[in-house]
């Protein structure tokens, strides 16, 4: 039998599929970039494996990003689920929180995951308190049972009022369901959230189970794709909270995989951060389809259990807090019918791409505006089917844009690129300075195929002094995956003011989900060097309705301290003090995470150098920037020698991305090859 060995992570974004493999015997890495098969993902998986030349027989641990169930979400493409719940509450999914789809005038739809004859009422009800008001009819639950499957349903999720604090009618009706049900995807809605409000517990409960089919039968034939080249190991996948999960038991729990892949990139971040000395950081990655934001401060990344996915569907499970805009690589260029230059939402995708790709594109997107304005090299670019020629890009920019505007094609390029830059530094201001924090105390984290090439824009517009480009930025999410710890949340509703709690309850609910979390972890069987946990506490005060997460440093913190954690929190946040209204302990969370084995950076940064900086230089060319036209020296990264350091402009290649460096800013390489480049004001 082959020895084991390699790690590898292989994470599918919307353009393409990475990986990236390490070998702990020769210190080096294998890496691969390959289109995303959108219609089968596995398919895209099993070319990255070949591309990188890594087989399955010498794996030893293999994590997977996948963005299976975010698109199904997103694009309907889910099971027909069936929904029983406390008779008289089978509107909840549609009742929602009296927001609309659009925020002003009165168009917009609304369609729930689950159809409303699809919903099913039962006798049984329980006060908030968790004591029985009304008993659960058994024979109910088993009648709206077999009509769910003659309707044609492949899952069922069992929605009872209040089962957040008392779920035995839940665990009841999820029994006599059991014994009916053709499979196993039966979702019960304390089991995926145990939490208070019917409404987000409910549609987070639908949305487990209209994935969860999906999931399992592509993680089904991933591993036997994988079992038939002698890969007999178990598939850790990521989830939307920066951890891993094993694939046998993830399908249970499929919500948690929403958002995978935009976590796995801050959680690589996170990490080089903390190796790289720079713990405070704001995350850019620019990707084919989309642009994701995150903030991570003293190397955490902030976590968050309130995502809405889309209008009328919030997820309230605890997920890496990343805000989203439809910018990116593929995005496309467009004039409105008033005149008013657009990019995105919409994309060119993987098929037919931007129009340099050569798969038969013939909207202008962001590459082609890069590529036309020399800050991409036509003969560098990944995935191209049939090359087309710059003039043919260029061409078609100034067609359907620079027409519309009066421009030529290279103005046209200029504009789409200043219209994507304000989108992005939007996106930006989001997660920082609208939640207290001044970009300025941060770096910029760029990665992605694409982030690279407009960091230092952003950081300029920003004012954000430093941009840090990894080692490898086109496949820091593959690295997020390889280096994501086993994690394992949980949230325990208590909803009662502190006066009224004693801090023996405290301890105990933190020490129950600590247990849980353990017997999961060894459940998995997946090996983990120890064991460690992450505590909050949600906390409001009495009257209000925002919640306000907590850090706690240990179970035996106590009402007392509950208290003044609160405060400070509240202080920070809001600037004041509200001595006088009691607060309000709402839920308890335990995040259970099993430390996986450490890889070095520096890996990523092992290649041949060049003596000299000069030596590392390709060429040079025209390129576009803020402030015109520069003949600029193009080098290869790869080769750059460590700790080299010199002036922009600049433009750096490798194969995963180009990096783009602004007239006047510095460029520092670490020891980790890292590249960190400090931004002119």
């Amino acid at each position: 039998m082959a020895p084991r060995y390699l790690t590898v992570g292989i994470d599918v974004g919307g353009t393409f599929t990475d990986l990236l493999a390490v070998d702990p015997r020769s210190n080096t890495v294998k890496l691969a970039k390959v289109p995303t098969t959108v219609d089968n993902q596995a398919v895209g998986f099993m070319a990255a494996l070949a591309a990188a030349d890594a087989d399955p027989a010498t794996v030893q641990a293999l994590v997977h990003g996948t963005t299976t169930t975010t698109n199904a979400l997103l694009e309907r493409k889910i099971a027909k689920v069936g929904l029983i719940t406390t008779k008289g509450f089978r509107d909840v999914l549609e009742l929602g929180r009296r927001t609309r789809p659009q925020p002003y005038g009165l168009r917009g739809t609304f369609n729930p995951l689950i159809d409303r004859e699809l919903r099913l009422e039962v006798p049984e009800r329980m006060d908030a308190d968790g004591k029985v008001l009304t008993p659960l009819d058994e024979a109910a639950v088993g009648e709206a049972a077999k009509k769910l499957i003659a309707l044609g349903c492949e899952a069922v999720v069992i929605h009872f009022l209040h089962s957040y604090i008392n779920p035995a009618h839940e665990k009841r009706a999820a029994e006599i369901v059991h014994s009916l049900w053709p499979n196993g995807y039966i979702t019960a809605g304390h089991a995926i959230l145990s939490e208070y409000r019917e409404y987000e517990r409910g549609v987070t409960a639908a949305v487990n189970a209209s994935v969860q089919p999906v999931l399992d039968r592509y993680l089904s034939r991933l591993r036997l794709e994988l079992l038939g080249k002698s890969f007999d190991r178990d598939i850790l996948v990521m989830q939307g909270n920066g951890g891993t999960a094993s694939s046998q038991f993830i399908a249970l729990s499929a919500v948690n995989t929403v958002m995978s892949g935009p976590a796995s990139g801050v959680m690589a971040a996170a990490y080089t951060g903390r190796a790289s000395g720079h713990p405070n950081l704001i995350t850019y990655d620019m990707g084919g389809t989309s642009t994701d934001v995150g903030l991570i401060e003293n190397a955490v990344p902030t976590v968050s259990g309130e995502l809405e996915l889309e209008y009328a569907m919030p997820i309230h499970v605890p997920m890496v807090d990343v805000h989203t805009i439809g910018a990116g690589g593929g995005s496309i260029a467009s004039v409105d019918a008033a005149g008013m230059l657009r990019v995105g939402p919409e994309s060119a995708g993987a098929r037919p791409g931007p129009i340099c790709y050569g798969r038969g594109g013939t909207e202008p997107t962001i590459t082609d505006a890069n590529l036309a304005l020399g800050r991409l090299n036509p003969d560098r670019l990944l995935g191209v089917d049939h090359p087309v020629t710059l003039d043919h890009v260029r061409g078609l920019i100034e067609e359907k844009v620079g027409k519309r505007l009066g421009l030529d094609a290279e103005a046209a390029a200029a504009a789409v690129l200043r219209v994507a830059n304000d989108r992005m530094a939007g996106a930006v201001r989001l997660v920082s300075l609208s939640r207290g924090h001044d970009p300025r105390d941060f770096a910029l984290f760029a990665f992605g195929g694409a982030g690279p090439l407009h960091a230092t824009a952003l950081a300029r517009e920003l004012g954000i002094p430093t941009v840090l480009v990894p080692a490898r930025p086109g496949i820091t999410n593959a690295l997020g995956c390889v280096v994501a710890d086993l994690r394992h949340d949980y949230v325990r509703t208590v909803n009662k003011p502190l006066s009224a709690i004693d801090d023996a309850t405290i301890t105990a609910i933190y020490a129950e989900q600590a247990t849980e979390g353990r017997r999961t972890i060894v459940k998995e069987g997946v090996p983990v060097r120890e064991l460690r946990r992450v505590l909050s506490a949600d906390m409001q005060f009495q009257g209000q309705s925002h919640i306000l997460s907590v850090g706690v440093e240990n179970e035996s913190i106590g009402v007392e301290g509950l208290h003044k954690a609160f405060a400070a929190a509240y202080f920070r946040r809001f600037g004041i003090e509200l001595p006088g209204i009691p607060p309000v302990l709402v839920n308890l969370h335990t995040a259970v995470i099993g430390v996986r084995p450490e890889i070095s950076l520096g890996v990523l940064a092992t290649t041949e150098r060049a003596p000299t900086l000069k030596a590392a230089q390709a060429g040079e060319r025209r390129v576009w920037f803020s402030d015109g036209w520069h003949q600029t020296p193009v080098y290869s990264r790869d080769k750059l020698p460590i700790d080299a350091t010199f002036d922009g402009p600049a433009i750096l290649e490798q194969l995963d991305c180009t990096t783009v460096v602004e007239p006047g800013d510095r460029v520092t390489l670490d020891k980790l090859g890292n590249l960190l480049i400090s931004v002119r004001g």
